[in-house]
């Protein structure tokens, strides 16, 4: 049966591997995007027909996180908290410092409560949906000397929040997992961490982690399709270190 899907932040990266791999399930998919520089207009039509909405959101504005909701056809199936802001990409936005560091717990962490505090009560109601909260091993799972405090602040905050969602939803038929992805091949993985490199320290640093390799979007997104199936109930409430070992040999990645 085709489920509803809503994947927060579904234009690149893990966002956009969880688009397509719930689309070529044939479950419907309504990503969201920030701005429309994101393309979403030619995302949206690189898919099937009526298979994929997109809608516009702005963690960072309860009006904007308010609209999605009424605007959504109905409550989704699968909710994917995938949308926030990194230690770099916080920059396109303001260059100041304290700013910088409200943005980053604002959008990541308050925005993420926002929308699920309004859309949880349709799931409890129902008795059935999944909650898949996108943290980080930075943060969600152990720290990095020299990374930003604020950003790995929010990702430990949406830790903490998939675990005590996940107690209180305990008998209610709605699921809660959290993934904490390592070093991915996405934009904001190479703006916060690849950019400034040289041709060989990038492949000096590629090469410490674990496998000698980055992850790739897709295989994080075939995880969050296997906690959406049936059998990944076993793991509600798991914040699972999806890193391939980067989360307990955290000293492999210098910055």
């Amino acid at each position: 049966m085709s489920r509803n899907i809503l994947v927060t932040g579904g234009t690149s990266g893990i966002g956009r591997a969880f688009v397509d791999r719930f689309v070529q399930n044939g479950d419907t998919v309504w990503l969201t995007f920030l701005k429309d520089s994101e393309l979403p207009d030619s995302i949206v039509a690189s898919y099937e027909r009526e298979k994929v909405q997109a809608f516009q959101l702005d963690l960072g504005d309860h009006g904007s996180v308010t609209r999605l909701v009424k605007a959504l056809p109905s409550t989704p199936d699968v909710l994917i908290h995938n949308a926030g802001l990194g230690s770099a990409t916080v920059e396109y936005v303001s260059d100041i410092a304290h700013e910088q560091s409200q943005l980053l717990i604002q959008v990541n962490a308050i925005g993420t409560l926002w929308l699920n505090e309004l859309l949880m009560p349709s799931m409890i109601k129902r008795g059935s949906g999944k909650i898949i909260l996108i943290s980080s091993v930075g943060g969600g799972v152990t720290q990095f000397a020299g990374f930003n405090y604020a950003d790995g602040m929010s990702k430990a905050a949406i830790a903490f929040l998939g675990r005590t969602l996940a107690a209180d939803l305990t008998h209610t038929g709605v699921e809660v997992f959290t993934i904490c992805p390592g070093a991915t091949n996405t934009p904001m993985f190479a703006a916060s961490t690849l950019k400034d490199l040289s041709e060989s320290d990038r492949k000096e640093l590629i090469a410490a982690l674990p496998k000698s390799r980055l992850i790739e979007p897709h295989e994080i997104a075939e995880l969050g399709f296997f906690l959406a199936s049936e059998s990944g109930k076993i793991l509600h409430g798991a914040v699972i270190d999806a890193s391939m070992g980067l989360g307990v040999n955290p000293g492999l990645l210098k910055k």
